[in-house]
This record gives C-alpha cells, structure tokens and sequence, in this order.
C-alpha cells in the first residue's frame, strides 16, 4: 500500500473523482495557476483545463454562490476556501442557500457540492486565523460535515463527499497536509457518518476528531506506561454524527473524555456528551469529560497559543480524572 501525505491524498481523491466523472470540477483562489495555497490542487489544470479546474477572484460570497448554481443545474463543484476563516463571507451562500434548497423546493433541487479548505489553528496565525468553526456548520440542518484526519481518510471521506447528493462542509487539518500515512490505490471511499476506531482500548474512551486524533493517541501512549489502556475514536464525520459507535465503545469502557480543537461552548463535544448521558447514562462509572481550546481567541504569542491549545497532557490529565486517579 503506498504511503502519501494528506495533501497528496486529496489530490489523489479529486483526480480520480474529475476523471471518473465529468460533472466535477474545481474552483477557488489560487486553485489552477498556483495549483492550490496547499498545493492540493497540484498537477489538475495541466489534466483537466480551465473549464475544469476556476481560478477564481478572492470574493467568497461571489464563487461560493456560482457553485451553489452549478450544482443546482446539474454539475457537481468542490468549492476550495482558502481557509475556513475566510469562508464567513460566503456564509450566506452556505447557510441560507446550499443548506435550505432541498427542503424548500420539496426535494426537488439538490445542492451536491463540496466547500473544503483548512480549518483551525496552525502556527502563530492570529485570532482571526486560528479559528475551528465545525460546531457552527454542524448546527445547521441540510449540512455534513466531514473532518479527516488520516491521508486514507482524507482520500476516502472526500471521494465519498463529492458524490453526496447533499453539500459536505468538509474541513481539513490545517496543520496535517504533511502527514504521512498508507493509502489504499483506487476506489477507496470511506462512507460518510462512520466513525473508526484508530486505537482499541478497555479502560477509556477518547472521542477526537482531525488534529486532536494525533493528540489523543499520544495522550494514549503516555497512558500506556501507567497501565491505562485507552480506546481511540475518531469521529470522521460531525455530521452525521455516529452516535451507534460513540455509545458502543463507552459500552464497552464504561468512561469517556472528548477531545476537540474548538471552544468549549457549544462544541462538538457538548453534542457528544449530551448524546452519552442520554442514551448511555446507566453505562458510565463517571461523569464525561471534555477537553477544549481555551475559551479566548486563538493568542498570538507562541507561548500563550500553546497554552491555549489541547495537548496530550491535558487529555491525559481528563483520563486519569475519569478513572479516578487523578
């Protein structure tokens, strides 16, 4: 199985969805002379051409809404941001429009695109570009969101994204397209609202998602050495959440800490918490943990940025908590 970076991964997923089907295509700033901020585009307008692969001008509500268009007339765009921080001024076009014309013409016009770009924090990037906004999409009905964070996942869940009759917010690691990782060759699609299970455990479940899975399987190792053995899963999708595995492995460790990059307040792992005690309550031999950014825009400072951020101690710190041994 070859192994790729992220980056690679995805361009590989967009290749083979272009040659595959015809319909699909590409836009956003940077995305064909430049071939991509993140390079991800790399290779695809000398392939498929400019009809294909749009450079666009940097006018997110502009290109945002020419694709919620195309794909209502019958094409299938993957819509690139720069980042997510600056897809707020296409909000409008994500929210009111993609997300809502399904149900407002009673079935009868889909929204099948693809918005992707980076999300969250990187390196000394600054509040405004330092900001996980998965919770916000996840809120809105007539949205999926997908976060990835694995090169096999990044090929499989936007494979999977782009022939999805319904738009897919699908957010990737800002910090992961580096990452390296054993692709599988060829049809390769990791369905949608199916979370993995990235390491078995008995002790502990640590929900994650995109970069704090990396985290979260550090935080396990550290673990390891105290004879905690700690469940990894990863939830791939947002939403559709998979509620079905989050309540199977917390069956099975009967304790849970949720590891997510966003803010504490309504979160990702609000839902998920509430989603447990609801459904699991009688399995849990402890309260459910969450471990979060700072609740603060993302600091400057180098120092203050890496306080702010979730790190494997802190989540080790929330697993020794739930087992009482804190």
């Amino acid at each position: 199985m070859p192994t790729l970076t992220y980056r690679d991964a995805l361009n590989q997923a967009l290749r083979e969805e272009m040659q595959r089907d015809p319909n699909v295509l590409l836009m956003g700033e940077e995305v064909g002379v430049y071939q991509g901020a993140y390079k991800v585009s790399r290779g695809l307008l000398e392939e498929f051409g400019p009809k294909r692969i749009v450079d666009t001008p940097i006018a997110e509500l502009g290109f945002a809404g020419i694709g919620v268009g195309a794909a209502m007339g019958g094409l299938r765009p993957v819509v690139e941001f720069m980042t997510w921080n600056f897809a707020l001024l296409a909000i409008d076009q994500l929210i009111n429009s993609a997300a809502k014309m399904r149900y407002m013409s009673a079935g009868q016009v889909g929204v099948p695109a693809v918005f992707r770009g980076p999300g969250g924090s990187a390196l000394q990037l600054g509040a405004q570009h330092s900001q996980a906004f998965e919770s916000f999409y996840a809120h809105i009905p007539g949205l999926k969101v997908v976060m990835p964070a694995t090169p096999a996942d990044a090929k499989g869940l936007l494979k999977s994204a782009i022939r999805d009759d319904d738009p897919v917010v699908f957010i990737e690691g800002e910090m992961l397209y580096n990452l390296k990782g054993e692709v599988p060759d060829g049809e390769h699609v990791v369905p949608l609202g199916k979370a993995d299970i990235k390491r078995p455990g008995s002790d502990v479940t640590i929900v994650c998602h995109s970069k704090t899975v990396a985290v979260a399987l550090k935080a396990a190792e550290l673990l390891a050495g105290e004879e905690i053995d700690a469940e990894v899963l990863d939830l791939r999708t947002i939403r559709p959440l998979d509620t079905e595995a989050v309540l199977a492995s917390v069956g099975r460790t009967h304790r849970c800490v949720v590891a997510e990059e966003g803010w504490p307040f309504a979160g990702v792992g609000a839902q998920v918490v509430d989603t447990i005690q609801r459904e699991a309550f009688d399995e849990l031999d402890a309260p459910v943990l969450r471990v979060t950014a700072a609740d603060v825009p993302m600091p400057y400072n180098k120092h203050l940025e890496k306080a702010a951020k979730v790190d494997p101690a802190r989540v080790a710190a929330a697993v020794r908590s739930v087992l009482y041994r804190d």
